[in-house]
């Protein structure tokens, strides 16, 4: 056993079991922390990969921006045992049956799976599959107007956002 597949026996071990955790806090908050660790295991795989990038995407947007607004969202709602409804048994059980179904469709679409080909990882392999510089000249080349239409979109939604929230400051004003 080489240290890469020590390396991903690690990371998956920490990603299933802060999975788990988090699934199964009671804690809104403390699953919110297990999600963050989760994230930063993923992040772990993508770096076995060879995709930086994606790493670093991963830990800059989910465990870094997404992660701090569900955490403003949490404390800004008053989550007491009180105000929760209640849940049937026919609720839980339905879960619990979808939660099965899901498992089953996962252990059958895994069961073909060989792992004992090395070249499955891309750093044995010696791969520049996931590098920074092959995605910018594959982004910069091949998908240029696509990219180019993106980011037109996302200025005209940006423009819109602010045009429709300054409508509604000035529509507050007058009244």
């Amino acid at each position: 056993m080489n240290i890469i597949e020590l390396l991903f026996g690690t990371l998956s071990v920490l990603a299933i079991f802060s999975a788990l955790m988090l699934v199964t806090s009671k804690n809104p908050v403390y699953s919110v922390l297990w999600l963050i660790v989760t994230f930063f295991a993923i992040s772990g795989h993508y770096i076995l990969l060879n995709a930086q990038f994606l790493a670093i995407v991963n830990i800059i947007v989910y465990a870094g921006a997404i992660m701090v607004l569900f955490l403003f969202v949490i404390m800004l709602m008053n989550l007491n045992k009180e105000t929760e409804p209640q849940k049937n048994r026919w609720l839980k059980l339905a879960g619990a049956v979808a939660g099965g179904c899901l498992l089953l469709v996962l252990v059958a679409a895994l069961k073909d799976v060989d792992s004992k080909k090395p070249e499955n990882f891309a750093l044995l392999n010696g791969g520049n599959t996931g590098l920074i510089k092959n995605l910018g000249k594959e982004l910069f080349t091949t998908y240029v107007v696509p990219f180019e239409i993106s980011s037109v979109l996302f200025l005209s939604a940006m423009i819109g956002a602010v045009v429709l929230g300054k409508k509604e400051k000035q529509n507050e004003a007058a009244h």
